[in-house]
């Protein structure tokens, strides 16, 4: 009798301590699932927490937006010869006099005038034909006009103009490309897509590239793969045009039960939950709650309230999407759900793992406390 009594005071006290151990909170990755119901509209919190289902996930599907405006896609492909200020000219006279030439010495019929550079007004000057406007000619064009001056001055001059690639039509290549550089635009560069291959191409993921071009004071993004699967979408370039290739800077962070814990950058256009979770090494099998995935996220007026069903909300959102992946069609809609930038995925722990916790905090505590008795007994 006296046994079970002491068996039964022991049973009390080992449940008042669990109680109690459980009651002083004890190591977990963040708050549970009753927690963060807790913070909901309905129970006087500030998130609205909405269950994931297609009407919602069809709502909530918004992508980034990445294209060139009309300024960029109604500029015609620049004439490969036509001649700008700063460009490089090589001229070539040949005179029909071999005693007395015009522009050369006694007995040479060919004059050669190379690097002829044209200045920032858009002339070049060529001796006895003087200034002559050369910018926005064809070579052809100022080969005619300079034949016309130097017609009156010496019989019959053949003249011929070459442009050489210098600094007048030109680009700035920079950023994730193999060979940065200044390139001319010449015939076969003339469009956005040649200019990235003269300079390598890129030196990232094409998935995570997007291009960017600056002209004048505006500037239009693609996605690389948008410009490589739809030649609509290149553009023709201009003088002076930055291109750069960047990295998507987009990401989420993913906390809780997952494989890890850490900010992770998109590796696609676009990203679903599920691609997400497995990004981070999938749900920590022995702690995650498959009940448990949530979205957190700040969402803009007019998707929430397509997503509530409303419309009288103004201003950013917080928003709680909650995923079950193991309902029946739980998978499908994390598959079909997508995470955007600067979302915060986090798995919750399952409930039993906090009672293990308990428990081995509470035969922990036994343990060193009859350890302690024992050694307390020795001592006397």
């Amino acid at each position: 009798m006296k046994m079970t009594i002491q068996k039964g005071a022991k049973g009390l006290a080992l449940l008042a301590l669990v109680v109690a151990v459980g009651a002083c909170g004890l190591p977990r990755s963040g708050p549970n699932k009753k927690e963060i119901f807790a913070g909901s509209v309905l129970k006087e919190g500030d998130a609205f927490i909405v269950s994931v289902n297609s009407r919602v996930t069809r709502a909530t599907s918004v992508t980034p937006a990445l294209g060139f405006g009309s300024d960029f896609r109604k500029a015609g492909v620049v004439g490969s010869d036509t001649i700008s200020p700063g460009d490089t000219l090589a001229l070539t006279v040949f005179e029909n006099v071999k005693d007395d030439p015009l522009l050369g010495n006694t007995g040479q019929r060919v004059s050669a005038l190379d690097n002829v550079q044209v200045d920032g007004a858009g002339y070049i000057f060529v001796p006895y034909a003087g200034r002559i406007k050369a910018a926005g000619q064809s070579p052809e064009g100022l080969r005619r006009a300079i034949t016309r001056k130097l017609d009156t001055q010496t019989p019959d001059p053949q003249v011929t103009v070459q442009r050489v690639a210098g600094d007048g039509s030109t680009v700035s290549v920079s950023g994730m490309v193999t060979g940065q550089g200044v390139y001319p635009i010449e015939r076969p560069t003339r469009s956005l897509t040649a200019m990235l291959a003269r300079a390598g191409g890129v030196a990232i993921e094409p998935a995570v590239a997007i291009v960017r071009v600056t002209r004048g004071g505006k500037t239009g993004r693609i996605w690389l793969e948008d410009l490589y699967a739809n030649p609509s979408l290149d553009i023709a370039l201009r003088a002076g045009d930055r291109i750069v290739v960047e990295r998507d800077k987009r990401a989420f962070v993913a906390l809780g039960a997952t494989g890890t814990q850490n900010r992770i950058p998109f590796d696609t256009q676009t990203l679903s939950a599920i691609e997400a979770i497995a990004q981070v090494g999938g749900l920590n099998t022995s702690l995650a709650d498959p009940t448990g995935v949530f979205v957190f996220r700040n969402e803009p007026a007019e998707i929430a309230n397509a997503v509530l069903g409303r419309s009288d909300l103004q201003g950013d959102q917080r928003m709680v999407y909650v995923l079950d992946l193991t309902q029946p069609t739980g998978m499908f809609e994390a598959r079909d759900f997508l995470v955007r930038d600067g979302d915060t995925v986090y798995v919750t722990e399952a409930p039993f793992v906090q009672w293990q916790k308990t428990i081995s905090a509470v035969t922990g505590t036994v343990t060193a406390a009859d350890s302690i008795s024992s050694a307390a007994r020795s001592s006397n």
